[in-house]
């Protein structure tokens, strides 16, 4: 089944392409994780918002998961926020800055909305968030409407590409389409021929097992069964037979927080071998409390590039309790990114900031420090920020045209740790 697209945007180009140049390139990388959920049901309006007027102060507002079953998603990416907050104040930057965080929820839950409606109350200028696709679709059209910057740090699911946005949103992460063929590929070049899908029915998950399956197939591999649960469930022995009784090599379980109901009932109950299990960007955790050896040799995908032990030692400063760093890197990029559009284009106002995210993103003299950017902005010339997270380098959808997604196992004490990552590019 394909993912649902919402409209087409009036100011970008419709169409992303599936091109994929994939390099293998081995290293430590960043620790992330990432989530979605349900679309609104109707295409909405292009909007001709204004947005607000400049007031001195680039108000950064965040929309991301403190409560619900996406709450592990949110403390590095506050730290990401928080990090780069505190590099830009403590720079020659011609605004102040102000952080106001507000809780995401999860997809069972109003609160974002809710978050959304005060933040547009408190004058924000951009709204970073939300962690999850599904929640980042109820309240897109407020900002829209609002004429507030949104940009998500973790939102991979390729409905966001053609949505009628009026350039208002952006993301820091890839599209599924990358993950999804990087995920395929991986499972069949391990050697497994038959493969099985658990996936939540949503953007997210429908997203990745589209793009899986066509990499899967294109591979040589055979899908012998994609089977679809819905938020919240908690009970998959129904879904774990049939998916067993297809006969799969091996099994993608794409999931949130439910995994912790279907790795027992999986390979505990039914004896599947953890060795044989693929996890993606939603739910590659070590925090999983199962039996010793339960995941080992298990293996996930997450996008982001490499993490220097640097950048993990300035956000652990931020936050000492951190024990991922799930889009943290992507985070700290969307406010960079943001203070940089401001600064170029000489005005904290909402509609400055849009018009100017694609700019510093491409083109101009690499940077990748923001006080080495922002000298160079104030020194006039152009700049193309490469980030934390990556090269980044937005298209004309709002989305990067090229990422690393890393590869990653499982030990016998049920963490994982990093084995390589592909490089890919999803070029116009």
């Amino acid at each position: 089944m394909s993912a649902f697209l919402k409209g087409t945007k009036p100011s970008r180009s419709n169409a992303l392409s599936t091109g994929l140049k994939v390099v293998a390139a081995t290293a430590s990388i960043l620790l992330l994780a990432s989530c979605a959920g349900t679309p609104a049901e109707e295409t909405p309006s292009a909007s001709a918002a204004a947005g607000r007027a400049a007031d001195g102060v680039l108000t950064i507002g965040t929309i991301l998961p403190q409560t619900g079953s996406l709450a592990f998603l949110g403390p590095p990416e506050f730290a990401g926020v928080d990090l780069a907050a505190a590099e830009i104040k403590a720079s020659d930057f011609s605004y102040d800055v102000n952080v106001i965080n507000r809780d995401s929820g999860d997809g069972e839950t109003d609160i974002a909305t809710q978050s959304a409606t005060e933040l547009i109350g408190l004058d924000t200028d951009v709204v970073i968030g939300a962690a999850s696709s599904g929640v980042s679709f109820t309240f897109i059209d407020q900002m829209i409407a609002a004429g507030v910057v949104q940009i998500s740090p973790a939102n991979t699911s390729p409905d966001f590409s053609a949505y009628a946005d009026d350039g208002w949103y952006w993301r820091t992460a890839p599209s599924d389409v990358l993950q999804g063929r990087v995920l395929g590929n991986l499972m069949v070049g391990d050697g497994n021929e038959n493969i099985g899908i658990i996936y939540i029915n949503d953007p997210y998950g429908i997203g990745l097992t589209d793009n899986a399956t066509t990499a899967i197939e294109a591979a040589g591999g055979t899908v012998t069964a994609a089977l679809p649960y819905n938020p919240g469930d908690t009970q998959f022995t129904t879904i774990v037979n049939e998916l067993l009784a297809s006969g799969p090599d091996a099994v993608a379980v794409i999931a949130f927080q439910e995994t912790v109901s279907i790795i027992p009932e999986l390979v505990n109950t039914q004896g599947f071998s953890g060795s044989k299990v693929y996890f993606v960007d939603g739910n590659l955790s070590n925090s999983y409390e199962f039996p010793a050896g339960t995941l080992e040799g298990a293996k996930g995908t997450l996008p982001g590039n490499f993490a220097s032990a640097e950048f993990q030692a300035r956000l652990l400063e931020v936050n000492p309790a951190l024990t991922d760093f799930s889009y943290s890197a992507e985070a700290y990029d969307a406010v960079i990114l943001a203070a940089l559009a401001a600064e170029q284009g000489g005005s904290d106002d909402p509609t400055t900031i849009r018009d100017n995210l694609k700019t510093v993103s491409e083109g101009g003299t690499k940077c990748t420090v923001f006080a080495d950017c922002l000298a160079l902005l104030k020194s006039g010339e152009d700049i193309d920020y490469d980030g934390a997270s990556g090269p980044i380098t937005f298209d004309d959808n709002g989305d990067p045209t090229e990422a690393y997604i890393g590869i990653y196992q499982y030990g016998a004490d049920n963490k994982y740790t990093a084995l390589n990552a592909e490089f890919g590019s999803l070029a116009e």
